[in-house]
């Protein structure tokens, strides 16, 4: 065999045969001896850091507790009328609504201090501009209509201006046309109407959502009697409501105001309501 020059300078070549391998016998293999240790898993650490629940040694850990939680239906409702509408989350709306409309429903407006009442006020404005474009649409479904007239309503007794007043007129009356058999919307309009100084135009409505089965609209109608100097009328109807009802409890106060002489049944002791700054 002819190997290169550059090998032949530069290395030495080992001709002999490859030695065989020799196997260890049994009498010279190491024995294992000692105990088997199995390891569970623990928490990982490091400089004395608890790296799975990041708690320091000797410092308090934090508690938060969730017990003061609320949840919110939520509520869609087309924002058109007509079938295959988009629809409109209101489920924050709907529940700031049933929140105030007892104290701010009905005129004079009653809250248990300022602060609930000027969250109250600036909250409507936030809400009343949010729903105005949707209200505002010629198509607009009549789900849209009321609530939009609701906070309009209540913005106008918390004197938010006359353009709260003319829009509140306005959807609500929109409203009825879409449905003329809804007694919410009768009652809406009829009191905002005789809450205002329209007594007859407000009556054909109240008594439209009477026959329709809304009781607050009966004590509408005792409101409006006691403002037209008809309080043997406003009495009379009132007690008879506080039979059919007797369970209800605003009607034996708003007896009670009626017979001292007040002019105003919705002038009882306001409920607290949750309404926050930024709420």
């Amino acid at each position: 065999m002819q190997l290169s020059g550059t090998l032949q300078n530069n290395a030495s070549v080992s001709t002999a045969p490859p030695q065989t391998p020799q196997m260890m016998s049994p009498a010279a293999a190491p024995v294992m001896n000692g105990t088997t240790r199995v390891y569970e898993p623990g928490p990982m650490t490091a400089t004395g850091i608890d790296l799975r629940s990041g708690q320091l040694p000797n410092i308090p850990t934090p508690q938060v507790q969730l017990s003061d939680m609320s949840f919110v239906k939520t509520v869609l409702i087309p924002q058109q009328k007509g079938l295959g509408t988009d629809k409109l989350d209101v489920s924050l709306l709907d529940d700031f609504i049933a929140d105030v409309s007892p104290n701010a429903r009905h005129y004079p407006p009653n809250f248990p201090n300022r602060s609930q009442r000027h969250y109250t006020r600036e909250k409507i404005k936030v809400l009343a501009d949010w729903i105005e474009p949707y209200a505002k649409s010629p198509d607009a479904s009549f789900d849209v209509l009321l609530r939009a007239a609701k906070l309009n309503g209540m913005g106008r007794n918390l004197d938010l201006g006359s353009d709260y007043t003319v829009r509140g007129g306005q959807y609500v009356d929109r409203a009825i046309k879409l449905q003329p058999d809804s007694g919410e919307a009768n009652f809406l309009y009829g009191m905002m109407l005789s809450e205002g100084g329209g007594f007859k135009e407000g009556q054909k409505y109240l008594d439209r959502a009477v026959a329709l089965g809304y009781t607050e609209a009966e004590q509408s109608l005792a409101q409006s009697d006691l403002l037209s100097d008809r309080r043997a009328n406003a009495l009379e109807r009132l007690r008879r409501l506080e039979g059919q009802y007797p369970n209800n409890t605003v009607i034996p106060q708003q007896i009670k105001l009626v017979e001292e002489g007040k002019f105003y049944i919705w002038d009882i002791p306001a409920p607290d309501i949750s309404v926050k700054p930024g709420a």
